[in-house]
């Protein structure tokens, strides 16, 4: 079980019980709803919810079941939440408030309100993945929810295929950079996403002079330990939103850039002669990983190799 996560799995109860175990489970993981399922007897679900910098993520699977947020069930809760639900392998139906319907294919995603009543049809099985969404957040990324709730956004294309990628990479693997940085960047793909019927007409100017000026800046303080978005934001006299929303315009995240630049500064010093006295944690600290360990899952990930088999490959073929 990866740090931080909880768990609620019906194999912890008995048959009889379990479903009632279940509609106990999806209201203290997210608010108060209520469920129906045809296979009460034979009922098997499984929740898994993590947090990730004042969001939620959760990944929920089971048994073909319906859920319902209700009015009443609204006018008892204390607080609410915008979800973002992503389907993975079967579909699903979802209505927000009578005012939207949507058919989700695997990969899809829609958008809902918790403070309006909602509907969610899982006619096979339920394979989704949930991030919880602070309504304060999401609301200073993007301008007007409402005419938003309820849609089907097409997770096979566009920032779409996207944003349903990193949720899922994210989800199913050891995050490698800090949780606020994932925050920051599924800010700034929601923000893309549902822009992106703008994005095409608008002009892309001046998005692409704010990233050639990171660019700038990366190039020549990659190597500073903690550099982040915020300080290369002010740096530029720009807000931090702005910044990642125009470099998620252009297909980018900071912290892709960011390891660009380290990962080719590595790259030269590891496969250079004049740097074979120094120690892999040496590179890494230059290139501007403070921490051994995680240059070397950074270089993992982005090589599908260590260091040091980098730098012995290096070695071999002079």
């Amino acid at each position: 079980m990866t740090l931080g996560t909880r768990i609620w799995t019906t194999e912890v109860v008995q048959p009889e019980h379990r479903f009632d175990y279940w509609i106990g489970a999806i209201c203290e993981c997210f608010l108060e709803m209520a469920a129906e399922s045809r296979t009460r007897k034979d009922f098997s679900a499984r929740l898994e919810s993590r947090e990730l910098a004042g969001l939620q993520l959760n990944r929920v699977s089971g048994n073909a079941q319906q859920v319902f947020r209700s009015r009443r069930a609204i006018s008892r809760g204390d607080c609410n939440y915008y979800y973002l639900l992503c389907k993975q392998s079967t579909v699903c139906n979802v209505i927000q408030h009578d005012m939207n319907q949507a058919r989700l294919l695997p990969g899809d995603m829609v958008l809902i309100d918790s403070r309006r009543c909602y509907q969610l049809d899982f006619p096979e099985r339920v394979d989704t993945l949930s991030l919880q969404l602070p309504i304060s957040w999401l609301d200073s990324w993007l301008p007007d929810t409402q005419p938003l709730l309820g849609k089907r956004i097409d997770g096979s294309s566009g920032w779409g295929a996207v944003l349903s990628a990193y949720l899922r990479q994210i989800a199913f693997t050891t995050l490698i950079l800090p949780a606020e940085q994932h925050r920051d960047h599924l800010g700034g793909l929601i923000a893309a996403v549902f822009d992106q019927g703008h994005v095409e007409k608008a002009d892309g100017s001046a998005d692409r002079a704010l990233v050639k000026h990171v660019q700038k800046l990366l190039g020549a303080h990659f190597a500073e330990p903690g550099l982040g978005a915020a300080e290369v934001a002010a740096s530029l006299g720009v807000s931090v939103r702005t910044l990642y929303r125009a470099l998620a315009r252009q297909g980018m995240t900071f912290s892709s850039l960011l390891n660009q630049r380290r990962i080719e500064a590595a790259r030269r010093m590891l496969v250079s002669p004049n740097y074979q006295q120094l120690s892999i944690a040496e590179i890494g600290r230059r290139a501007g990983w403070l921490d051994a360990s995680h240059f070397s899952r950074t270089w993992q990930a982005y090589t599908g190799q260590l260091p040091s088999q980098t730098r012995q490959h290096s070695e071999e073929h002079r």
